[in-house]
């Protein structure tokens, strides 16, 4: 699947609906593990396609939080997004917020990726060097079990997600800190670029 929609027009229509650096930190995070997924899975003829679903998977949660995946649609339709993109970006919420199932295996990836980059993306910042650079699973999987670490990141749709897959929860959290290391120079070039460091 190729999109239409580029890298350029998707951060612009994720920040007419979006002005924390926190969402748009998180929605360029996702589309480079995106990306990194889909040249590991063997469709990097797709990546930018999957970037674009990663980087847009939130456009309506900062202003329309109650209503998250369904007031989506009506944006993205509004800006012209193909449909597979707005199935995708439905589809990550499914069964929390969403009726909309995950089918394609991108669509898998991003509902199990999703969370995990906001728990991954919070243990980083613990860390002396505040980078993935040098995460390790032992300690990504110690933060996992404490419940209170970043509570906000849910670790029923994480392992809901790993499962989606067929992969166990140890290989969804090690391919994810490979996804992020992956990105995480140009994500911060990005940021710093919009001045949302």
């Amino acid at each position: 699947m190729q999109t239409k929609l580029n890298h350029e027009t998707a951060l612009e229509i994720l920040r007419k609906y979006n002005s924390e650096s926190f969402h748009i930190r998180h929605g360029l995070t996702v589309e480079g593990c995106m990306k990194w997924f889909a040249e590991q899975l063997g469709y990097g003829e797709e990546k930018e396609f999957w970037g674009i679903c990663g980087l847009l998977h939130d456009v309506d949660f900062e202003r329309y939080p109650e209503e998250h995946c369904k007031k989506a649609v009506e944006l993205l339709q509004g800006e012209n997004a193909e449909p597979e993109v707005i199935h995708a970006v439905c589809s990550h919420g499914f069964g929390h917020c969403s009726d909309v199932e995950p089918q394609h295996e991108m669509e898998k990836v991003l509902f199990a990726c999703d969370e995990l980059t906001g728990l991954i993306w919070a243990a980083a910042k613990m860390r002396p060097s505040k980078s993935v650079s040098d995460m390790e699973l032992k300690s990504l999987k110690k933060k996992f079990k404490d419940k209170r670490f970043a509570a906000g990141c849910s670790r029923e749709i994480i392992t809901e997600g790993a499962e989606k897959l067929g992969w166990t929860l140890e290989d969804l959290m090690e391919r994810t800190i490979l996804a992020m290391r992956s990105c995480e120079t140009d994500v911060n070039e990005e940021m710093q670029k919009l001045g949302m460091e």
